[in-house]
């Protein structure tokens, strides 16, 4: 099964392109200006240094969340319309999830900064299945609301949770997600999980800036017209 993989959540993000167990490759995308006009020329690059096109991919994965509000949605948007132009499976992973495959403990803690002074976290086993739902909290909160004996912890900002927990814990510094996300999609479309374009869907865990205003102004709004 050949996979692409694709995480454009955060400024620093990837894609990837595994073939059964075998990662072909895994990009490296940075893109402080969004990824929407950057994203489609790297997939064709990547591709065609291996000499394959959109047609040869069995399914496509992206990130779907938590992170930026349009970063996620040109992932699962890039993955959406391959999938419907090629008449191919879609998968959405948690970013969180696919950072959790990074650990080594049997239970691992995923967490990337959410601003405002908090951070999206996650807290998985060593199968990855959730152990607790996702959240956004101020970071002191989530970490206290963290189990005894937590002894890892996944991120992509080291420097955001260092020194921050009161107890020793192994930061796992982990960017570049695509080829996990690869690897969780390939493994839940094996056992039958997903894979419909349509049900793809945001994971934001917290809405994002334009949607609170719009719901939290009804009378403004109203007012304005």
């Amino acid at each position: 099964m050949r996979i692409l993989a694709f995480d454009t959540t955060a400024v620093l993000g990837s894609i990837a392109l595994l073939d059964g167990d075998v990662l072909l490759e895994e990009m490296e995308l940075e893109a402080p200006q969004g990824f929407s006009s950057v994203l489609f020329a790297a997939t064709q690059e990547l591709l065609a240094r291996h000499g394959l096109s959109v047609q040869d991919v069995d399914a496509f994965a992206s990130a779907s969340g938590p992170g930026t509000f349009t970063g996620v949605r040109v992932g699962l948007t890039a993955a959406k319309a391959l999938a419907e132009a090629t008449g191919k499976p879609a998968i959405g992973v948690s970013n969180l999830q696919a950072m959790a495959a990074f650990g080594s403990s049997d239970i691992r803690a995923a967490a990337s900064d959410a601003r405002r002074g908090d951070v999206y976290g996650g807290l998985f086993d060593a199968d990855l299945r959730e152990l607790a739902d996702e959240i956004v909290a101020p970071m002191a909160d989530w970490i206290a609301s963290l189990p005894p004996g937590l002894t890892e912890v996944v991120t992509p900002d080291a420097a955001l949770l260092a020194e921050r927990f009161p107890y020793t814990v192994r930061l796992i510094e982990q960017r570049k997600l695509a080829a996990s996300l690869a690897r969780i999609a390939r493994d839940q479309m094996m056992i039958g999980v997903g894979g419909d374009p349509a049900a793809l869907d945001a994971n934001y865990v917290r809405r994002a800036d334009a949607e609170m205003k719009w719901k939290d102004e009804p009378v403004a709004r109203t007012a304005g017209g």
